[in-house]
Protein backbone atom coordinates (compact mmCIF):
# COMPACT_ATOMS: atom_id res chain seq x y z
CA UNK A 1 0.00 0.00 0.00
CA UNK A 2 1.41 3.35 -1.06
CA UNK A 3 1.49 6.17 1.47
CA UNK A 4 -0.20 8.58 -0.93
CA UNK A 5 -1.97 7.60 -4.14
CA UNK A 6 0.31 5.98 -6.64
CA UNK A 7 -1.56 2.86 -7.81
CA UNK A 8 -0.94 2.66 -11.56
CA UNK A 9 -4.18 3.03 -13.53
CA UNK A 10 -6.34 3.96 -10.51
CA UNK A 11 -8.47 7.01 -11.36
CA UNK A 12 -8.80 7.93 -7.67
CA UNK A 13 -5.03 7.81 -7.19
CA UNK A 14 -4.83 10.25 -10.12
CA UNK A 15 -7.09 12.60 -8.14
CA UNK A 16 -4.93 12.13 -5.03
CA UNK A 17 -1.81 12.87 -7.11
CA UNK A 18 -3.59 15.86 -8.71
CA UNK A 19 -3.20 14.28 -12.17
CA UNK A 20 -6.90 14.57 -13.09
CA UNK A 21 -7.61 18.09 -14.38
CA UNK A 22 -11.37 17.42 -14.42
CA UNK A 23 -11.65 16.51 -10.73
CA UNK A 24 -14.04 18.73 -8.79
CA UNK A 25 -12.24 18.48 -5.46
CA UNK A 26 -13.97 20.02 -2.43
CA UNK A 27 -11.70 18.94 0.45
CA UNK A 28 -8.19 17.64 1.06
CA UNK A 29 -6.15 16.95 4.17
CA UNK A 30 -3.04 14.86 4.76
CA UNK A 31 -5.02 11.57 4.77
CA UNK A 32 -8.19 12.05 2.70
CA UNK A 33 -9.63 13.74 -0.38
CA UNK A 34 -13.28 14.55 -1.17
CA UNK A 35 -14.58 15.31 -4.66
CA UNK A 36 -17.63 15.16 -6.89
CA UNK A 37 -17.93 12.02 -9.03
CA UNK A 38 -17.90 12.52 -12.80
CA UNK A 39 -21.55 11.40 -12.99
CA UNK A 40 -23.19 12.45 -9.72
CA UNK A 41 -26.43 10.78 -8.69
CA UNK A 42 -27.69 14.19 -7.53
CA UNK A 43 -26.12 17.62 -7.21
CA UNK A 44 -23.82 17.70 -4.20
CA UNK A 45 -23.02 13.95 -4.39
CA UNK A 46 -19.51 13.79 -2.92
CA UNK A 47 -17.00 10.96 -2.57
CA UNK A 48 -14.47 10.63 0.24
CA UNK A 49 -11.34 8.52 -0.32
CA UNK A 50 -8.16 7.74 1.57
CA UNK A 51 -5.08 9.24 -0.04
CA UNK A 52 -3.39 5.87 0.25
CA UNK A 53 -4.51 3.23 -2.24
CA UNK A 54 -6.75 0.77 -0.41
CA UNK A 55 -9.01 -1.35 -2.65
CA UNK A 56 -11.91 -1.99 -0.26
CA UNK A 57 -13.12 -2.09 3.33
CA UNK A 58 -11.48 -5.46 3.97
CA UNK A 59 -8.04 -3.94 3.35
CA UNK A 60 -8.52 -0.92 5.63
CA UNK A 61 -6.75 -0.48 8.93
CA UNK A 62 -8.44 1.21 11.90
CA UNK A 63 -6.49 4.52 11.72
CA UNK A 64 -7.54 4.94 8.06
CA UNK A 65 -11.17 4.17 8.96
CA UNK A 66 -11.05 6.82 11.69
CA UNK A 67 -9.66 9.43 9.29
CA UNK A 68 -12.26 8.57 6.63
CA UNK A 69 -15.03 8.78 9.21
CA UNK A 70 -13.92 12.21 10.42
CA UNK A 71 -13.76 13.52 6.85
CA UNK A 72 -17.15 11.99 5.98
CA UNK A 73 -18.68 13.72 9.02
CA UNK A 74 -17.10 17.06 8.07
CA UNK A 75 -18.37 16.79 4.49
CA UNK A 76 -21.85 15.68 5.67
CA UNK A 77 -22.05 18.79 7.86
CA UNK A 78 -20.85 21.00 4.99
CA UNK A 79 -23.49 19.47 2.70
CA UNK A 80 -26.19 20.11 5.28
CA UNK A 81 -25.10 23.71 5.89
CA UNK A 82 -24.62 24.65 2.24
CA UNK A 83 -27.15 22.59 0.26
CA UNK A 84 -29.89 22.07 2.89
CA UNK A 85 -30.99 18.59 1.77
CA UNK A 86 -33.99 16.80 3.28
CA UNK A 87 -31.73 13.82 4.07
CA UNK A 88 -28.42 12.15 3.29
CA UNK A 89 -27.37 8.65 2.22
CA UNK A 90 -23.91 7.43 3.13
CA UNK A 91 -23.06 4.52 0.85
CA UNK A 92 -19.93 2.40 0.79
CA UNK A 93 -19.77 -0.56 -1.62
CA UNK A 94 -17.21 -3.38 -1.79
CA UNK A 95 -16.71 -5.68 -4.76
CA UNK A 96 -18.37 -5.80 -8.14
CA UNK A 97 -21.45 -7.59 -6.74
CA UNK A 98 -22.05 -4.54 -4.54
CA UNK A 99 -21.56 -2.18 -7.54
CA UNK A 100 -18.03 -1.01 -6.67
CA UNK A 101 -16.70 0.16 -10.04
CA UNK A 102 -13.40 1.73 -8.90
CA UNK A 103 -11.27 -0.53 -6.74
CA UNK A 104 -10.13 2.24 -4.42
CA UNK A 105 -12.05 2.49 -1.15
CA UNK A 106 -14.59 5.30 -1.30
CA UNK A 107 -17.58 6.61 0.60
CA UNK A 108 -20.49 8.26 -1.20
CA UNK A 109 -22.26 11.14 0.55
CA UNK A 110 -25.50 11.63 -1.35
CA UNK A 111 -27.73 14.56 -0.40
CA UNK A 112 -31.38 13.55 -0.73
CA UNK A 113 -34.51 15.56 -1.31
CA UNK A 114 -38.13 14.49 -1.47
CA UNK A 115 -38.95 13.18 -4.95
CA UNK A 116 -35.34 13.34 -6.19
CA UNK A 117 -34.28 11.20 -9.14
CA UNK A 118 -32.86 8.40 -6.99
CA UNK A 119 -36.01 7.16 -5.30
CA UNK A 120 -35.96 4.27 -2.82
CA UNK A 121 -32.67 2.43 -2.40
CA UNK A 122 -34.01 -0.47 -0.30
CA UNK A 123 -36.77 -2.90 -1.18
CA UNK A 124 -39.93 -2.25 0.87
CA UNK A 125 -39.84 -5.80 2.29
CA UNK A 126 -37.93 -9.05 2.04
CA UNK A 127 -39.11 -12.61 1.60
CA UNK A 128 -36.60 -14.41 3.84
CA UNK A 129 -37.98 -17.04 6.18
CA UNK A 130 -37.48 -16.70 9.93
CA UNK A 131 -35.21 -19.77 9.77
CA UNK A 132 -33.00 -18.09 7.13
CA UNK A 133 -32.80 -14.91 9.21
CA UNK A 134 -31.95 -16.94 12.34
CA UNK A 135 -29.23 -18.89 10.49
CA UNK A 136 -27.59 -15.72 9.20
CA UNK A 137 -27.94 -14.10 12.66
CA UNK A 138 -26.26 -17.01 14.42
CA UNK A 139 -23.49 -17.28 11.83
CA UNK A 140 -22.62 -13.60 12.15
CA UNK A 141 -22.97 -13.57 15.95
CA UNK A 142 -20.49 -16.46 16.15
CA UNK A 143 -18.04 -14.62 13.90
CA UNK A 144 -18.40 -11.53 16.11
CA UNK A 145 -17.71 -13.58 19.24
CA UNK A 146 -14.39 -14.70 17.73
CA UNK A 147 -13.32 -11.06 17.29
CA UNK A 148 -14.05 -10.31 20.92
CA UNK A 149 -17.41 -8.57 20.91
CA UNK A 150 -18.88 -8.45 24.41
CA UNK A 151 -22.18 -7.41 22.83
CA UNK A 152 -22.75 -10.87 21.38
CA UNK A 153 -23.57 -13.26 24.21
CA UNK A 154 -25.04 -16.64 23.40
CA UNK A 155 -28.51 -16.30 21.92
CA UNK A 156 -31.44 -16.86 24.25
CA UNK A 157 -33.81 -19.63 23.23
CA UNK A 158 -36.39 -18.36 20.75
CA UNK A 159 -40.02 -18.39 21.78
CA UNK A 160 -41.97 -21.13 20.04
CA UNK A 161 -38.84 -22.77 18.61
Amino acid sequence: MSDIGGEEGCPFCEIVDRDDPDAREVYRDEHTVAFFPTEPAVLGHTMVIPRSHVPDIWELDEPTVQRLSVTALRIAKAIEESLHPDGLNIIQSNGEAASQSVMHMHIHLVPRNENDRIGRIWPPESNYSEAQKDDAWETLREACRTIGSAATPAAPPRQGA
